[in-house]
Parts: C-alpha cells; structure tokens; sequence
C-alpha cells in the first residue's frame, strides 16, 4: 500500500510517517499543498492523509484538484475544525473519509487501511506473461498453476515487470515505483529481491538483467 501525508507540521508529518512504515506501508510526505500535487503528478498513491489547511496551496484546493483529475487514490482529510459543517464541507470537496485532531494513530491506521480495501473505481487488470499470473486486487501470483508466496517488494517488482507487457525497466525506475523516497534503496536492495524473486518463481529463469540498464520479463 502506497500512502501520501501531506501535513505542515514537520514533526507530526514525519512522526505520521514513521508509524505507517512500521505498518508496512510505503509512505512519501509532502509539508505544503503545492508539493503533494507535484508528487500525485507522477506517483498512484492508495490514500492520501490530507491536512486542511495547508501553505502554498490549501488542502480544499488540493482536494479539488485530485479529484477534478480523476485520480483513484482515497482522501482522508484531516484538520483541527470538527464541526458538523466542517465535516459535511471537507466530504463535499471529494474526501472519502474525515478525521478530526487530536486523533489516536490507532484510528489513524485502521482509517487508511479500511479506505485501501475499498473497490477502485476500475478494477486493476490479471496480468499475464510466461505463465505467470498476478491478480493485483487478490495480490496472488501463479506460475503454470502454482502459487507463489511473495513478499511485498516482491510482489511489486514483479508487478512492475508484468506491467511493462516484456519491455525494459530501468532500475530507477523499479526503485521509484516499489520503495517510497524515504528508503534506503541502492542497487544491493533491488538485487537481493530480485534475486529472491527468481528464486520463488522456480525454473525456467523469467527475470532478465540488462547490465547497465535494468530488467525485463
């Protein structure tokens, strides 16, 4: 799961963020409006922690635009006015859910979790290629009608190769899609899960190295 917070407040932004990585989420952060809508221009988040009032571009604004853009990602606002206008206006603009400060992180997780699992408004597509199957929404792998147990990183790289239908991925590319830029992901982290992946999908090799470039299905 793919979390964006976009928060003002350094510390609760990064305290936020922590606390969602201990959850196994990846998790990017943005500290104003104008950068959460630079990052949803080139990253497909499930939910996004929004605060309200927010410098550069304010949160409604932000709201209004990732859903004038048709963006599938879930909106959790989250601000300091908990009237019931308040409420009512915040879910007017596009958000999906609505959470008032203080909050307990407790909450905070199980809301991002409950929007994750709802129904996108178009359901991700079963890919196939050289007798692997991967459902995204069951989040299962076979390979010639055998399950494959995969991690998380596992699962995405290989998605992200299934995706690119036998067309190079370069490894910058695997990293930006799979880990968050919080992480710590030099080639030696992408080696060893790919190296993990190849061995969980069994012989035939599938994976294919370009030196220098990245890889391909």
């Amino acid at each position: 799961m793919r979390v964006l917070i976009v928060e003002d407040e350094d510390q609760l932004a990064d305290a936020l963020a922590r606390g969602l990585r201990l959850h196994s989420m990846a998790v990017d952060v943005a500290y104003d409006g104008s950068e959460a809508l630079e990052l949803v221009s080139y990253v497909a988040y499930d939910v996004i922690v929004l605060d309200r009032d927010l410098p550069e571009v304010h949160g409604d604004d932000v709201c209004r635009e990732l859903r004038s853009g048709g963006g599938d990602g879930r909106i959790l606002m989250l601000t300091a006015a908990g009237r019931v206008r308040d409420r009512v206006g915040g879910l007017s603009l596009g958000a999906d859910d609505y959470l008032v400060k203080p909050f307990a992180f407790p909450e905070l997780v199980a809301r991002v979790r409950a929007l994750a699992r709802r129904s996108p408004r178009t359901a991700p597509p079963v890919l196939r290629r050289a007798g692997i199957t991967l459902d995204p929404a069951r989040r299962t792998v076979t390979r010639d009608g055998r399950a494959v147990a995969l991690g998380r990183r596992e699962f995405d790289v290989l998605r992200t190769l299934l995706d690119a239908d036998g067309g190079l991925v370069t490894s910058a590319e695997l990293r930006a899609k799979v880990w968050d830029e919080h992480a710590a992901t030099g080639t030696g982290l992408l080696r060893v899960t790919i190296a993990a992946l190849r061995r969980k999908l069994g012989d035939p090799p599938v994976v294919d190295n370009v030196p220098g470039l990245g890889y391909r299905l």
